[in-house]
C-alpha cells in the first residue's frame, strides 16, 4: 500500500496544477503563455507542477486596508451599515411604554381573577354567596 503513495501524490499534484492552470486567466500567467504551462504541467507532471507553482501562478493579491477587514476575518456583521439606536427613537419609546402599561393591566385583570376563584374555593358549598349591593 505504502508503495503506491508517490504516484498518489504526483497524480494529486499533476490534477491540481493542471485543473489551477486550467482555470487562471490568461492574462494574469507570469513567465510562460497558458498553454505552455499545461503542456509542461502534462509531458514533466512533477517538475511542470512545481514550476507553475513557483513561477507560473498569478502573484497574491494583497487588499490595501487601513485596518484588518472583516472580509479576511469572518465577521460580516462589523461590515453592515449600522442603524440607529432604538432607545433614541420616541416612537419606539413610546410603544414601549404603551405595551408596559397593557402588559400591567393585563396582569392586574388575571390576579384579580385568580383572587376569586381561590375565595370561591375557599368558602364552604353551603355558603351563599355575599352579594355585591349590600
Amino acid at each position: 500500500m505504502i508503495r503506491y503513495l508517490p504516484f498518489l501524490l504526483e497524480m494529486a499534484m499533476l490534477v491540481y496544477c493542471l485543473i489551477d492552470c486550467v482555470q487562471t486567466d490568461s492574462a494574469s500567467v507570469r513567465n510562460l503563455p497558458k498553454t505552455v504551462w499545461v503542456f509542461l504541467i502534462i509531458i514533466v507532471p512533477i517538475v511542470g507542477g512545481i514550476a507553475w507553482l513557483v513561477a507560473g501562478r498569478p502573484e497574491r493579491q494583497v487588499r490595501n486596508v487601513p485596518w484588518p477587514s472583516t472580509a479576511t476575518a469572518g465577521f460580516p456583521e462589523y461590515e453592515r451599515p449600522r442603524r440607529s439606536n432604538p432607545d433614541d427613537d420616541p416612537a419606539f419609546l413610546a410603544g414601549m411604554r404603551k405595551s408596559d402599561r397593557d402588559h400591567e393591566e393585563m396582569l392586574r385583570s388575571w390576579e384579580a381573577q385568580l383572587r376569586e376563584r381561590e375565595q370561591r374555593l375557599a368558602r364552604p358549598q353551603d355558603e351563599p354567596e355575599p352579594r355585591a349591593d349590600g
